[in-house]
């Protein structure tokens, strides 16, 4: 789980290289684990605002995986 999510995150890095492939093999580790979501840092993200995590959750969810991120300092109320 955590090599599949560390993936994400190169791939988010290296402009979206290969992202499909990584959503994949994430969404085959969830059903492994019997998860139904995936937990991001949002301090890892590229582009870690509002608009950067809306855009990133509508990809993932297309793609049939459910994005939540850790507690953060991203504006909400704690």
């Amino acid at each position: 789980m955590a090599d599949a999510t560390n993936q994400i995150y190169e791939s988010l890095q290296a402009d979206n290289a290969d992202i499909d492939v990584h959503i994949a093999a994430l969404k085959a580790a969830l059903m492994r684990k019997g998860l139904k979501e995936a937990v991001f840092d949002p301090t890892k993200l590229v582009q870690n605002n509002r608009s950067g995590r809306k855009l990133m959750q509508a990809y993932f969810r297309q793609r049939g995986v459910t994005v939540k991120y850790s507690a953060d300092r991203t504006g909400g109320a704690e």
